[in-house]
């Protein structure tokens, strides 16, 4: 059974992903979509280790994602320390 939660941010889906493992624990992974129909666009992202609960994968997946959304949302030239 895969867990996952979808949240929208901005012109972005996010859905992270946690599958269990036979092993045990979690693989986390990530689809960050944005457009429609045949200009739709998916990014999926797959991180390496395993997490202890499901929540944990999701969180790690999520953060990861709004990282990726926020470095290109950026001005192009800029960091974070720049902007403030």
């Amino acid at each position: 059974m895969t867990i996952s939660q979808n949240i929208a941010v901005g012109k972005y889906l996010v859905s992270p992903l946690a599958k269990p493992q036979e092993t045990g624990g979690y693989a986390a992974s990530v689809s960050i979509r944005s457009g429609q129909g045949s200009a739709t666009h998916d990014r999926v992202m797959r991180f390496t280790g395993l997490f202890d609960s499901a929540a944990a994968a999701l969180h790690y997946a999520t953060e990861n994602a709004l990282a990726w959304i926020q470095e290109r949302s950026s001005p192009v030239g800029l960091s974070c320390t720049a902007c403030v």
